[in-house]
């Protein structure tokens, strides 16, 4: 969607949230009880640019490694980019790197009010789809792209803030965990490619956020949400058959290993919130 259209939906929900009748201003917010609502925003993933794939060509478990041909000459010279590869060559360019999209879940919770503070917990499970994406080149010539999607999160939060009347100010953060799908692909058909991929990677939650309440019972809101995630996927184990030469056997006969030198993965979301109070 186009940013005009994100703007005009926040701009919407913002006057949906800070507007109002009178008789909705001048209400006195009860916030105690359990809730339960859903959730609707748009996720960015963070900006990995410059990132790169690393190497252990001598499997001690140590990245880092210069893969070198027979002669001594750098395999992977050719670099790096952020997203897909075209073509086999780096000069062929990459199709972008993250895909970014809308957010939808489902969330409830428990709040105790306490003059105007307000102390609760708050549980989320949804559905989204990020990708992050990076690919190495070879001189052979050949590419190596890395693919993650982040498929779902699931969430338990704190949060605390201050009530004034109908809108409650808050800070919220917990523990999260998201669901991954990785997949690899090459256009070196010389080698075998074996992949140790973890498709669960557990992280953190933060972010601010402001309610307001319509009737009592019916709230509305708009939410900032920082997520980071632990990818701990393991490598992908390049082996052959291939000739005694070939860079990736070449140090050790059991193979290279290959992943991604960044291994965490970071969310930004901007969310409308919509709950019903018991």
């Amino acid at each position: 969607m186009t940013k005009t259209f994100k703007a005009a939906a926040l701009a919407l929900a913002a006057s949906a949230i800070l507007g109002g009748s009178a008789q909705a201003q001048g209400m006195t917010g009860q916030w105690s009880g359990p809730y339960v609502g859903a959730l609707f925003g748009y996720a960015k993933s963070a900006d990995n640019t410059g990132e790169q794939v690393v190497f252990d060509k001598n499997l001690d478990g140590q990245y880092g490694d210069t893969v070198t041909t027979a002669a001594g000459a750098n395999a992977f010279s050719p670099g790096f980019c952020d997203g897909f590869a075209k073509g086999p060559t780096a000069a062929g360019g990459c199709v972008g790197d993250d895909d970014n999209n809308w957010e939808l879940g489902l969330r409830g919770g428990y709040d105790w009010q306490f003059g105007s503070f307000v102390i609760g917990g708050v549980a989320e499970i949804e559905r989204l789809r990020l990708e992050d994406r990076v690919t190495a080149f070879s001189t052979t010539p050949a590419f190596y792209s890395f693919d993650r999607r982040l498929k779902s999160l699931a969430a338990v939060r704190l949060r605390g803030g201050y009530a004034m009347g109908p809108y409650l100010a808050y800070a919220t953060g917990g523990v999260a965990r998201g669901d991954l799908d990785h997949a690899f692909r090459t256009s070196n058909t010389v080698n075998t490619f074996v992949a140790d991929h973890d498709d669960k990677a557990d992280g953190y939650q933060a972010g601010v956020g402001l309610e307001r309440q319509i009737d009592g019972r019916v709230r509305l809101g708009l939410e900032y949400l920082y997520t980071r995630l632990e990818d701990d996927s393991g490598p992908v184990r390049v082996q052959g058959p291939a000739p005694a030469t070939n860079p990736f056997i070449l140090t050790n006969a059991a193979g290279t290993d290959m992943q991604r030198a960044e291994n965490l993965l970071e969310v930004h979301s901007v969310r409308m919130t919509a709950s019903y109070r018991f």
